[in-house]
């Protein structure tokens, strides 16, 4: 009787255990991942690292020229699979044939995966292909 008694608790305690490890690891799956910056030329002001985004999105920060193509960089919302919810275009708001910082807007209209994170990915224009022209900035945020 006694056996039976220890055993009961042993399984009792054991699966409270193995709940409390899966809540848990549930918990740590849905907390932010750190920003990927790949290089110092852009600022972004909104959104911040963390914040909830609503459709439409509006995206504002700096950039400097070089950022820039013909005035223009694309931007996306990803979800938390990297997968693009929609995509659009930040605007230079002055003179992009600079290396100093230019204001940049760009207003992107997504579908939301519901809760949860995703990312806001914008990306230096690259009209050449090259990889050593490539950057990119990707900033978490909750939907």
């Amino acid at each position: 009787m006694k056996k039976r008694i220890t055993l009961g608790l042993i399984i009792i305690f054991g699966s409270i255990a193995i709940f409390a490890y899966l809540l848990y690891q549930k918990q740590m799956n849905e907390t932010l991942p750190e920003a990927v910056l790949q290089n110092d030329q852009i600022r972004v002001k909104t959104p911040k690292l963390g914040d909830k985004i609503t459709s439409p999105l509006e995206i504002k920060g700096e950039a400097r020229g070089p950022w820039f193509f013909e005035a223009d960089f694309p931007v996306q919302v990803l979800d938390k699979d990297g997968n693009a919810l929609n995509w659009g275009i930040a605007q230079a708001g002055d003179n992009w044939m600079t290396p100093d910082f230019v204001p940049f807007t760009a207003t992107v209209e997504f579908e939301s995966p519901g809760e949860g994170f995703g990312f806001v990915q914008l990306e230096k224009d690259n009209p050449s292909g090259l990889p050593e022209h490539a950057g990119f900035i990707k900033i978490p945020v909750r939907f």
